[in-house]
C-alpha cells in the first residue's frame, strides 16, 4: 500500500502538485543505458513516482563502475548480474509502486522501435554517439521527446529534443566520430559530473511528463573543475538539410555504418567502422598507454585488456581477440576505441 506522504515534498512544490504527481504515476519512460548517468536518472525517476520505467543496458558491473554508478554495490559484482537486472532489483526495493523493467540487451536497429514503442519520454544514459543517433531516429519516427546527456572528464552537457521542433540531435552531431574518440575509460570522469547531468536530465523528464512547465531549449555545458556553465540556444544548431529532420532515418533503417563479424576459425570478433578510415593511431596509443602496456606502429595498435586484446588498424578495423561474443567485443570497442 502506498504511504500517503511518500511524495509530499513534491506535491507541495507548485510546479508538480497533486495533479502533476498523478501525471507522473501514469508516465512511461524508456532509459537507454544504465551507467553513471543512467543510475542517477533511474533512481531519481523511480523515487519521484514515475509509473513505469524500462531500463535497457547490455553490460555487467565492474569494480571501477562503483566510483560513479550510484545504484550498484560490491554484492552485485559478486553475484555476477547485469546492470539492468541489478538496477531493477534495487529500484523495486526503493519504490515498489513503480513498475521497473530491466532489459538486458544491446539497443540496436533490430529492437530499438519495439523497445521504445509507447514511451512518453526517452532518456539517454549512453556512452557512445552512434547509439544516440539511433535513439534520435527512433524518437523522431515514433514522435517521442527525448533528453540527451553526456559526461567525460570534468565536463558534461545535456539538451532536450522534441519531435516536432528542430533541431534534432543529428543537426548537432551529423555523424559519429570517426574513431579514437575520448571515453570515460580513457579520459576518466569526475563522479560529480554524471551525477549533475543525470539529475538535470531527470528534471527535464519530469517536466515533459507533467507538461505544464516549459522544457529547456538550450544545450547546457558545464565543467565542475573550472566551475563554468553556459547555455547555447538550440536554435543555433538547426540544419536545413538534416536527413533525420526530413524523415530519413539512416541509423535506424539505412545501411549499417559499423559491421561486427565473428571471425571464422578464430576466437575473435572484427568491428569495422566505415567512417573511421585513417584512425589516429598515435593518439590512441598515447591514451591507452596510461592504462597499460601498448604496442604499435604506423599500421596498428595492440592493447591487452584482461583475457582479451584489442588490435586497432589504420583502416578503421578493430579486432577483439579472446572472445566470440559480439556484445562483449562491442562493449570493449566502445570503451577503449570510441564508437
Amino acid at each position: 500500500m502506498e504511504e500517503p506522504d511518500r511524495y509530499s515534498r513534491q506535491t507541495i512544490f507548485p510546479g508538480i502538485g497533486f495533479l502533476g504527481q498523478e501525471k507522473l504515476a501514469g508516465g512511461f519512460v524508456v532509459l537507454v543505458g544504465c551507467g553513471a548517468l543512467g543510475t542517477v536518472i533511474a533512481s531519481a525517476l523511480v523515487r519521484a513516482g514515475v509509473g513505469r520505467i524500462r531500463i535497457i543496458d547490455r553490460d555487467f558491473i565492474e569494480y571501477h563502475n562503483l566510483q560513479r554508478q550510484l545504484l550498484f554495490t560490491e554484492r552485485d559484482i559478486e553475484d555476477g548480474i547485469p546492470k539492468a537486472v541489478a538496477a531493477e532489483r534495487h529500484l523495486r526495493e526503493a519504490n515498489s509502486a513503480v513498475l521497473v523493467e530491466g532489459v538486458v540487451a544491446d539497443f540496436s536497429r533490430t529492437n530499438a522501435e519495439q523497445l521504445s514503442e509507447g514511451a512518453d519520454v526517452m532518456v539517454d544514459g549512453l556512452d557512445n554517439f552512434e547509439t544516440r543517433l539511433l535513439m534520435n531516429d527512433v524518437a523522431l519516427k515514433l514522435k517521442i521527446p527525448w533528453v540527451y546527456g553526456g559526461a567525460i572528464g570534468s565536463s558534461g552537457m545535456t539538451a532536450t529534443f522534441l519531435p516536432d521542433e528542430p533541431p534534432c540531435f543529428r543537426c548537432m552531431v551529423s555523424a559519429p566520430p570517426a574513431g579514437g574518440t575520448m571515453t570515460c575509460d580513457t579520459a576518466g570522469v569526475v563522479n560529480a559530473v554524471p551525477w549533475i547531468i543525470g539529475s538535470l536530465e531527470a528534471a527535464e523528464v519530469l517536466k515533459l511528463l507533467i507538461g505544464t512547465a516549459p522544457v529547456s531549449r538550450d544545450l547546457m555545458v558545464l565543467d565542475v573543475w573550472q566551475r563554468s556553465c553556459e547555455s547555447l540556444p538550440l536554435a543555433g544548431f538547426v540544419s536545413a538539410d538534416c536527413p533525420a529532420c526530413g524523415g530519413t532515418y539512416d541509423f535506424l533503417q539505412g545501411k549499417p555504418r559499423t559491421r561486427v563479424t565473428s571471425l571464422c576459425g578464430q576466437n575473435a570478433v572484427q568491428i569495422w567502422n566505415a567512417a573511421a578510415v585513417g584512425m589516429p593511431l598515435s593518439q590512441i596509443k598515447e591514451r591507452l598507454s596510461a592504462l597499460g602496456p601498448v604496442e604499435g606502429n604506423d599500421h596498428m595498435v595492440r592493447f591487452p585488456i584482461g583475457e582479451q586484446e584489442l588490435v586497432v588498424f589504420y583502416d578503421g578495423r578493430t579486432i577483439v581477440r579472446g572472445t566470440r561474443d559480439e556484445k562483449v567485443a562491442k562493449a570493449l570497442y566502445a570503451k577503449y576505441v570510441g564508437m
